[in-house]
């Protein structure tokens, strides 16, 4: 293959790998922590493609361990947080909430303590639009935390990498 035909192929490549990444956007990102080992990041991921995406993973160096988790029942009506190995799906033209009491990254063995205002940087991984890199906020005072429907839109830096 030659020089020029493999620019083009490349080219190409990368313009129909442009409108996935462009599908995923972050809304309203937060981490807090209530102690020195653990904390957690909430926001909004909104799908405004026509197909669904699935949330796989993520990955971070602010802790040892960081993962996808939620909340359920268990048998005595106690709520309990467990990890969600195979993530969550991200509807077509729709948003999944990641919040307290609910979906949510958890950070485990931080690495150094959330300190407010600090920037935590993560990497969600989505089946389609592929690694989203995302600058988010430390938010500790409960007044301040961003409101879903009326705080600052922030999208991803969506950094393909």
């Amino acid at each position: 293959m030659s020089l020029k035909s493999t620019l083009i192929a490349t080219l190409a490549a990368f313009i129909l790998a442009t409108p996935a990444l462009a599908e995923i956007e972050i809304h309203d990102p937060y981490a807090r922590s209530s102690n020195a080992m653990a904390g957690a990041a909430f926001m909004v991921i909104h799908n405004s493609g026509d197909t669904d995406d699935h949330l796989m993973g993520v990955t971070s160096d602010a802790a040892q361990r960081v993962e996808l988790h939620t909340h359920i029942e268990d048998e005595n009506g106690v709520m309990r947080m467990i990890h969600v190995e195979d993530g969550f799906v991200v509807p077509a033209a729709s948003d999944i909430l990641l919040q307290r009491g609910g979906n949510h990254v958890m950070f485990m063995g931080l690495t150094a303590p959330f300190v407010q205002d600090d920037i935590i940087t993560i990497i969600l991984v989505f089946e389609n639009a592929g690694e989203v890199t995302v600058e988010i906020p430390v938010v500790q005072v409960e007044s301040t935390s961003p409101s879903w429907t009326t705080g600052p839109t922030v999208k991803a830096a969506l950094l393909h990498l």
